[in-house]
């Protein structure tokens, strides 16, 4: 846990770094935005906190490995290859090209491809979250009147679907994976349903203000650094065919109560079609 904790701090620290850079760049008027092979978008600010992160990591853990979304895989040497930083530099790129304030900085890190310290920084939404395991989960509200101590995360208690609230994040997500009819299944069992999305779904769960939120069509660096923070919240976070970790294209977090029951209704037929990413991948 002493490691971990030094991890986290770190963690918490490049963070900080993130927020500076990318606050900067939020709602700029000269924003330089562009289109990535797979059609997404990218902007000059995801590739400059990418850089910032990946520069203290580089001074701080220059044995570890980094999975980073726009610069892609470094192998760790010696113990460091165990180790595995995964990045996110901003979850929530065409909300924060519109100027939305959902987004956020991902930063996690994963030991034999279990994640195992996650980082969530939203400077916009002026709120941080983190999680390591054995040492709880936690949110700080930041920006211009911060809190001096974090509060401790637990997610909600609610036991039954016909009382929980969700996040489906797009209907056209689940539509595509065809899986559009679990998850209006989903939603009719539910009291209430939304479309929240990106980061602020899940730590949304592990405040236990909803109790499930759940996508498809995701990378390890969307889902690494939000599994440390749901679990030490006490929640449950596979992916939406209850497979473990952020390898298998798809996330699902609810409050641990209702984690079978959503699994249930959200099934598929054939769930071997999954094909899951090894931990070391390059995306």
């Amino acid at each position: 846990m002493t490691d971990l904790a030094a991890d986290l701090a770190l963690a918490l620290e490049l963070a900080e770094r993130a927020d500076a850079v990318s606050f900067d760049r939020f709602r700029a008027v000269d924003l330089e935005v562009t289109t990535k092979p797979d059609r997404t978008p990218v902007t000059d600010a995801d590739r400059a906190v990418e850089r910032v992160i990946r520069e203290g990591l580089a001074a701080a853990r220059p044995e570890d490995g980094i999975l980073g979304e726009e610069y892609g895989t470094a192998t760790g040497t010696g113990e460091g290859a165990r180790r595995q930083w995964i990045i996110d530099p901003i979850d929530g790129t065409a909300n924060f090209l519109r100027g939305m304030p959902i987004w956020g900085t991902l930063i996690a890190l994963a030991i034999d491809g279990v994640p195992v310290v996650g980082v969530v920084s939203s400077p916009a939404l002026e709120r941080r979250w983190w999680g390591a395991s054995g040492l709880g989960a936690f949110v700080l509200r930041t920006g211009p009147a911060p809190e001096t101590d974090a509060r401790p995360l637990r997610v909600s208690g609610v036991r039954d679907l016909a009382d929980a609230s969700i996040s489906y994040n797009s209907l056209p997500g689940w539509d595509d994976e065809g899986r559009l009819d679990g998850l209006l299944a989903l939603t009719r069992a539910a009291w209430r349903s939304r479309a929240i999305g990106d980061m602020w779904s899940y730590m949304l769960v592990a405040e236990g203000v909803i109790d499930v939120a759940g996508e498809f069509d995701l990378q390890p660096y969307d889902m690494a650094a939000l599994q440390p923070i749901v679990e030490e919240a006490g929640g449950r976070f596979t992916s939406v065919d209850g497979a473990p970790g952020p390898w298998h294209g798809s996330a699902l977090a609810t409050n641990g109560h209702l984690h079978d029951a959503v699994l249930a209704l959200v099934a598929r037929d054939d769930a071997s079609d999954e094909i899951a990413l090894a931990p070391d991948e390059e995306e």
